[in-house]
């Protein structure tokens, strides 16, 4: 049984950081890239960053680029997302996920994922 645990998420002040957490079980981070995603109001699900299995490159939204930092301990089968310089449209659900394509495409849609996480919630508030 596949569980991606997130964690981290919470309020935060408007250029505040914050570093979220997903830990997986059933699943090994040399099979799968991993990603995280976000579900921010009136706006659909968008992938914000992808680490590759393969040699642990990295893919990154344009909303996050530069504010953004994927990360993974695959002793721990743990995957990170630290942000900074957060803004309100930050604020949202953000979930991280499994998927088996390359991360450039992962990023650019939710088609490929095959396992998600719960979703943890972050607000930026001011």
């Amino acid at each position: 049984d596949v569980q991606l645990q997130a964690s981290g998420g919470g309020v935060v002040q408007v250029g505040g950081s914050l570093r979220l957490s997903c830990t997986a079980s059933g699943i090994s981070f040399d099979t799968y890239n991993m990603a995280w995603f976000r579900q921010t109001p009136g706006k659909k699900r968008e992938g914000v960053a992808c680490i590759s299995k393969k040699d642990g490159s990295k893919e990154y939204a344009n909303s996050v680029r530069g504010r953004a930092t994927i990360s993974s301990d695959n002793s721990k089968n743990t995957v990170y997302l630290f942000m900074e310089k957060l803004t309100f449209d930050d604020t949202g659900a953000y979930y991280c996920a499994a998927s088996p394509s390359i991360c450039a495409a992962v990023v650019a849609t939710d088609r490929s994922v095959f396992h998600w996480g719960q979703g943890t919630l972050v607000t930026v508030s001011s």
